[in-house]
């Protein structure tokens, strides 16, 4: 259950922080900058810190990628100097100074691999003109490839509809940010810790970055973060730019990916996971949460099919979204500046891809009734160390807290209800204009909020809960009580809707008899 060994190209040092041994990994090609910041942060320091490295002798080692290697017994010691309060401007223009050092280096760097890739490429074309290819013969076989990558472009461009997806290249909110992050690091009160950890947690009084720091806490509080060897900026960098790749739909926005990550970091300790599944097993769940929903553009799978859209075409109509979230899940993570799995094995890596894409594939509602009955039947002889028995627990647990809206409290469920309504409506308004069948519980003209929710609640989340309540008893109180609850709070909306109607219906009856007797009359 380790972290994994180091990828190649990296180097491995030691240090004695207060005693303890503290083990540090980065790349050879990482800037003097970066180094700092992870030795800083391995050593509880501030990022900014003024440091010196030490070995056994006392003699100070430079803090860059010629850092020599060492042993646990050699470790080195990081010494912090103080830094007297320089003016602001003096601060301002120090750290325009920093950058312009950065990009120097990134520069010399550029220039390296240019003359590297200049060199291989000298080395191919000897190889060509043995072989006897000429050059001439490679500039016609580019100009071929040029005209046959133009002619494919032309034909996606005419599959293309007003619902436009892209492929990573033409997603500029993913390109990678080298900078540090700047949302500010919030200290989470013991009140707002204590809240997170329940379904009662009032989503709605959070900012973006307020909700950021609170996922950055769920990770350290884990222990994610040491078990996968976090680079702590690097877990700031991607947590930012999964909020960037999250639309401003009503429904499906970065609000929703934070309500269903809190209700899952709430459900692993409600039913006591620490101690049931490892924390590769939880790191997938909190990852698969935070990512289930990236780049949704608020229209469903339905709309996606039946409008032959460029997603659809592209999965075969096979869960379109979930598998569009997934790609854009991993796009982020292929990007080094990103990648919060960057210190495990390859062969680590690829177990929490698989799993991650069997837990947001799961999140599509049509195969809801397939996995519940799956679960079901597991649940009589359920054994935590048979692991298609988690498998099966995991998407059951990614389903839950994906519509666990109504599991909260009325005040902080029903805004959520309006949200997702007001999606729907711009879908099936979208349908009608297109000429496309119209989804029946989306169409404003005969769909109302005790409507909508009524046989959701009946019908799945009920069933849903109380089977998960089998293998966890103690979450009756705190999930599926109020679940009934809002049952029968839409039951009695459903009543008064229901009399209303009567009335009005009564009314509009004796007006149209009156009129009548007037004209007869």
């Amino acid at each position: 259950m380790g972290s994994g060994a180091s990828a190649h190209g990296q180097k491995t040092i030691y240090l004695d922080v207060d005693g303890k041994i503290q083990k540090v990994v980065f790349s050879q090609h990482s800037s003097p900058a970066e180094i700092k910041e992870l030795l800083c942060a391995s050593a509880g320091l501030p990022w900014q810190a003024a440091i010196i490295l030490l070995d056994k002798k006392g003699t100070v080692v430079a803090t860059d990628s010629t850092i020599p290697k060492n042993s646990k017994s050699s470790a080195y010691r990081i010494v912090s100097r103080s830094i007297s309060p320089r003016p602001e401007k003096e601060d301002f223009f120090q750290n325009i100074l920093s950058q312009v050092t950065e990009e120097f280096s990134r520069a010399f760097r550029v220039t390296e691999m240019k003359r590297e890739v200049m060199e291989r490429l000298a080395m191919l074309e000897r190889r060509m003109e043995v072989e006897g290819l000429k050059a001439i013969d490679i500039d016609k076989c580019k100009n071929e490839l040029k005209n046959l990558r133009d002619e494919m472009e032309k034909k996606t461009s005419r599959l293309s509809c007003p619902c436009r997806f892209y492929y990573s290249e033409d997603i500029k909110k993913l390109n990678p940010r080298r900078d540090v992050p700047t949302y500010p690091k919030y200290t989470l009160s013991s009140e707002t810790i204590d809240a997170l950890k329940k379904p009662t947690f009032d989503v709605w009084h959070w900012e973006y970055n307020e909700m950021l720091s609170c996922l950055e806490f769920m990770y350290h509080d884990l222990g994610l973060v040491r078990e996968f060897n976090m680079n702590p900026i690097t877990l700031k960098r991607w947590l930012l730019c999964i909020q960037e790749n999250y639309r401003t739909n009503p429904f499906h926005n970065f609000r929703h990916c934070f309500c269903v990550t809190q209700m899952m970091y709430g459900m692993i300790h409600l039913c006591n996971l620490q101690e049931k599944m490892s924390l590769i097993e939880l790191g997938v769940l909190m990852t698969s949460a935070v990512c289930h929903d990236l780049d949704h553009p608020g229209y469903n799978n339905t709309y996606q099919i039946n409008a032959h859209t460029e997603l659809a075409i592209r999965y075969n109509d096979m869960s379109p979204l979930e598998n569009h979230h997934c790609a854009v899940a991993f796009q982020i993570l292929a990007q080094p500046e990103n990648n919060i799995f960057a210190n495990i094995t390859p062969e680590l890596f690829k177990q929490i891809r698989q799993s991650i894409i069997r837990l947001i594939l799961a999140t599509d509602m049509a195969r809801h009734g397939e996995i519940l009955e799956s679960f079901k039947k597991v649940l009589p002889n359920f054994d935590f160390s048979n692991e298609d028995h988690v498998k099966t627990l995991q998407m059951v647990l990614i389903k839950c807290c994906d519509i666990s809206n109504e599991v909260r409290p009325t005040k902080v469920a029903e805004p959520w209800v309006d949200c997702l309504l007001e999606e729907y409506f711009m879908q099936s308004d979208r349908e009608k204009s297109e000429g496309l069948p119209v989804t029946p519980f989306m169409d404003r003209d005969k769909v109302t909020k005790p409507k909508a929710q009524i046989g959701f609640i009946k019908f799945v989340l009920i069933p849903m809960f109380e089977s998960v309540m089998k293998l966890f008893p103690h979450i009756e109180e705190v999930m599926v009580l109020p679940l009934r609850e809002a049952r029968d709070h839409y039951e009695e909306l459903m009543e008064i809707e229901e009399a209303l109607a009567e009335v009005q219906q009564k009314k509009s009856a004796t007006l149209s008899i009156g009129g009548k007797l007037q004209v007869s009359a």
